[in-house]
């Protein structure tokens, strides 16, 4: 296939990036307050896909990690493909893209201990950061020194390999085949060899194990932005929204098969759960691509490309900044004087509202943390 020479950033990808942060930084309050002051069903119902199962199935709130990693997957052909189609060998692009995945790794300790804080033995070094800068430094490293084919075969291998060590790796006192929180070979090896405390002591959900299939979830993204970088004169956009709609359907009908033999489950990244977020991840880029790259409908973008242009800043940034001291102090007083249901809400949209403010300050003045 034809690529364009020249690729433009993606309005769609930043307005996707910025809904799928927007979750995490504030916007599941709404539907749990909701839930809690009215009782209303609905918002129950959503209240609850704003939160994670025990250990396997699937909920809206476990799509929000996977699709961020997909979409740096989507990044990929744009940022490192002109740079190769220019002569630059991947000899030299690959210092960048180690050096991000390793300052990912840094900031995602900081996020979880802060500085100097905390003992070293008690230091959690696994985290969400962290398991997106490595799967997608592989996943990017893989980009760039094979072809077309041979990602899918790596694709492939991965998820095969992974199931194989998963279900006949025999963990000491358990055997093989068990997929328990206790007995499962990916915690038992991440226990022997990271450092400091898991997360759930004797699991880590980001554990260095499990982040080996998730190189196959930033791979997903690799291939769908190849897709969009293809010269539309090879094929157009709406072929290029049928395409992804195809292959994420796909993608969960093969994912609900494979679950009957490896369940869905995010705390071990199973090939399935690969297989589940990648194919809504798809949907999603597919919806946001036809509606923003193809309609052309933009004007609606900006709250949420506000936040996709700081990903990694709106993450981190409610741990540093009390927000809601600010909403208490500019919106509390006036939000007293309504009934309580109505101030329930009231605070939590206030509290979005300020960060957004933050956010938004520093997009005006172009203050963009590149890693």
């Amino acid at each position: 296939m034809k690529d364009s020479p020249a690729p433009q950033r993606l309005l769609s990808l930043d307005t996707l990036r910025g809904f799928d942060m927007f979750w995490i930084s504030g916007g599941e309050e709404i539907f749990a307050v909701l839930a809690k002051v009215t009782g209303w069903s609905w918002a129950i119902f959503m209240a609850h896909q704003f939160t994670h199962p025990d250990w396997n199935g699937f909920r809206a709130y476990d799509l929000i990690f996977p699709t961020f990693l997909f979409m740096a997957g989507v990044s990929a052909p744009f940022s490192l493909g002109s740079r190769l189609e220019k002569g630059i060998p991947p000899s030299e692009l690959i210092r960048k893209v180690i050096q991000r995945g390793l300052i990912l790794v840094l900031l995602g300790v900081i996020y979880n201990n802060g500085l100097f804080q905390t003992e070293w033995e008690n230091m959690r070094y696994p985290s969400v950061l962290a398991r997106i800068g490595l799967a997608g430094m592989f996943a990017q490293i893989i980009y760039l020194y094979t072809n077309k084919k041979t990602r899918w075969i790596w694709f492939a291998a991965i998820l095969i390999g992974y199931y194989l060590f998963m279900k006949f790796y025999p963990v000491p006192g358990c055997g093989a085949g068990f997929l328990t929180i206790d007995c499962n070979p990916a915690s038992y090896i991440d226990k022997m060899i990271i450092p400091g405390r898991l997360h759930l002591k004797i699991h880590d959900p980001e554990g260095l194990v499990s982040t080996i299939p998730a190189i196959a979830t930033g791979l997903m993204g690799i291939f769908a932005g190849e897709l969009l970088r293809t010269s539309e004169e090879v094929i157009s956009k709406n072929n290029k929204v049928v395409y992804l709609v195809f292959a994420g359907v796909i993608s969960l009908l093969v994912c609900v098969v494979w679950d009957y033999f490896f369940p869905i489950n995010k705390n071990l990244w199973t090939s399935s759960f690969v297989l589940c977020a990648g194919g809504f991840s798809t949907l999603l880029l597919a919806l946001f691509y036809w509606i923003v790259d193809v309609l052309n409908y933009r004007k609606w973008t900006l709250f949420f490309v506000v936040i996709g242009m700081n990903s990694i800043v709106i993450y981190m940034v409610g741990s540093f900044i009390n927000f809601n001291y600010t909403a208490q102090a500019l919106f509390g007083g006036i939000l007293s004087y309504f009934p309580h249901t109505i101030e329930a809400v009231g605070e939590v949209i206030a509290y979005i509202m300020v960060q957004w403010a933050f956010m938004y300050l520093l997009f005006r003045n172009k203050l963009f943390l590149k890693v």
